[in-house]
C-alpha cells in the first residue's frame, strides 16, 4: 500500500469519527427538546395561586383591649382562722370534715372537759356561798346603822358591821372572778366557726392529746380571695386602688377573671426592686379555691378597638404594615398602632384595618404582594412564597 493512499484511508477515519459525534449530539439536542417539552421547568412567577393553611391567617376584631403590668401569684383566701388549743387535753370528739360548710358559732371539735366542769361546779358553790355571806354582812350592816340611829349601838359596833361587809364584798368578788376564770376555761374546750365558711383543715382527730396552741381546725371564707403579686418599681405610678385586674387560674383553661387592686405595699423590695400589690377577688359563687397559682396584669389602660395578634403585625420596616387577602390576592397595608397586651399577644389597629379583614400571620408573611392566594385546610404549608 502506497503512503498517499493510507493517508488518504487515516483521514476518512478521523471524518467518521467526528461525523458520529456531531450525530449523536444532535440526537440528545432533539431528545432534551422533547423532554423540556413534556416537562416545562416550574417558577415561582409561573404559579397561580398560593395555598394558605388555616394557622397562617387571622382576622382582626373588635373589642375591649388592656394593656399593663403582668402580675402573678399564689390565691389565698381573704378571711381565714386557725382555731388553737389554749389548754392540754384529749381531743373527745370532732364534728366536721374538710371542705364542709359551717355557720358562725357552729360547734366543730370539742376537748374533754371532765376536770374544767368540776372546776367550774366547786366555783359555783364557791359564788353561792360568798353571795350569802355578803347577803348577811349587808343585812347586818344596814341594821347595825339603823341601830345607832336610834342611839341603840355604839358607834363601834357599826364599824364593825362595815368590816364584814368589806370583807364579805371583797370574798364575792373573788368567788366570781374564779367563777369567771373556771367558765372561760370551760369553753376553751369547745371549738366554734368564727364566721361562716368552709372547713380547709381539720389536722386532730379523736383520742389525740394535744397542748397548747395545737392546730385543732381551720376555717376560711371563700366569698372573697386574694391574690398576691409582683410588679417592677417603674411601673409603680400606673397603679391605683381599684385598678381592675385580670388573670387566669391553674385549673380553669383559658377562663378570665377579674379582681380590683385593695393595698399597694409602701415600699420596694430591696433585691428584686418590685412592689407587693394585693388584689381582692370577687367570689361568691365559690368558684375559685385557695393555693392555685393565678398568672395575669394589670389593666392600668383599656379601651375599645380593633386588635389582631402580633404575629399579623411585620415591624420590621421604618413604619409598621399588615398582609392583607382582599378579593383573593395579598395586599400590603401600612397600619398605625395602638395600646399592646402582651398577656394575650394582642396589639391594638388604630388605622388602616377595619374589623373582619383576613390578615396573614406567621410563615405565611413571606407571600409577595400581588400574589394570589387560596386557604386551604390547617397543616398545609404555604407555597409560593419570597
Amino acid at each position: 500500500m502506497t503512503a498517499p493512499y493510507a493517508k488518504s484511508r487515516s483521514m476518512w477515519a478521523s471524518w467518521k469519527l467526528w461525523l458520529g459525534v456531531v450525530v449523536v449530539l444532535i440526537s440528545l439536542g432533539i431528545i432534551w427538546q422533547q423532554y423540556k417539552k413534556a416537562h416545562p421547568k416550574v417558577t415561582g412567577a409561573a404559579i397561580d395561586v398560593a395555598s394558605v393553611g388555616k394557622e397562617g391567617i387571622v382576622v382582626s376584631t373588635s373589642g375591649l383591649i388592656h394593656t399593663g403590668p403582668a402580675i402573678s401569684g399564689t390565691m389565698t383566701p381573704q378571711q381565714s382562722a386557725t382555731l388553737r388549743s389554749e389548754i392540754s387535753g384529749s381531743v373527745v370528739q370532732t364534728y366536721v370534715e374538710q371542705g364542709q360548710s359551717v355557720k358562725r358559732g357552729q360547734t366543730l371539735a370539742r376537748i374533754d372537759d371532765t376536770s374544767l366542769r368540776e372546776a367550774m361546779l366547786s366555783s359555783q358553790s364557791a359564788q353561792r356561798s360568798a353571795k350569802l355571806t355578803l347577803d348577811n354582812a349587808t343585812r347586818d350592816a344596814e341594821r347595825e346603822q339603823r341601830l345607832e340611829t336610834a342611839g341603840a349601838v355604839a358607834p363601834r359596833d357599826v364599824e364593825a358591821a362595815q368590816r364584814m361587809l368589806a370583807s364579805a364584798q371583797a370574798g364575792m368578788a373573788d368567788a366570781q372572778s374564779r367563777l369567771t376564770s373556771a367558765q372561760q376555761q370551760l369553753d376553751k374546750s369547745s371549738f366554734r366557726a368564727p364566721f361562716d365558711g368552709l372547713v380547709s383543715e381539720r389536722p386532730v382527730n379523736a383520742g389525740d392529746v394535744v397542748a397548747p396552741g395545737t392546730a385543732i381546725v381551720t376555717v376560711v371564707n371563700p366569698a372573697s380571695m386574694r391574690l398576691e403579686g409582683s410588679v417592677p418599681a417603674e411601673q409603680l405610678s400606673s397603679l391605683k386602688i381599684g385598678t381592675p385586674v385580670l388573670f387566669t387560674v391553674n385549673g380553669y383553661g383559658s377562663q378570665t377573671f377579674t379582681g380590683k387592686i385593695d393595698r399597694i405595699n409602701p415600699t420596694a423590695d430591696p433585691a428584686t426592686r418590685q412592689v407587693r400589690v394585693y388584689v381582692t377577688i370577687p367570689n361568691e359563687k365559690s368558684t375559685l379555691v385557695g393555693g392555685l397559682f393565678a398568672d395575669g396584669r394589670v389593666a392600668t389602660e383599656s379601651r375599645q378597638g380593633i386588635m389582631v395578634p402580633v404575629a399579623a403585625v411585620d415591624e420590621r420596616g421604618v413604619s409598621p404594615l399588615v398582609l392583607r387577602i382582599k378579593g383573593g390576592v395579598v395586599e400590603s397595608v401600612p397600619v398605625q398602632l395602638g395600646i399592646r397586651d402582651n398577656a394575650t399577644e394582642r396589639v391594638e389597629i388604630s388605622a388602616g384595618v377595619t374589623p373582619g379583614d383576613t390578615l396573614l400571620a406567621s410563615a405565611a408573611q413571606g407571600l409577595a404582594p400581588g400574589t394570589k392566594v387560596r386557604i386551604t385546610a390547617a397543616g398545609d404549608r404555604p407555597t409560593g412564597t419570597r
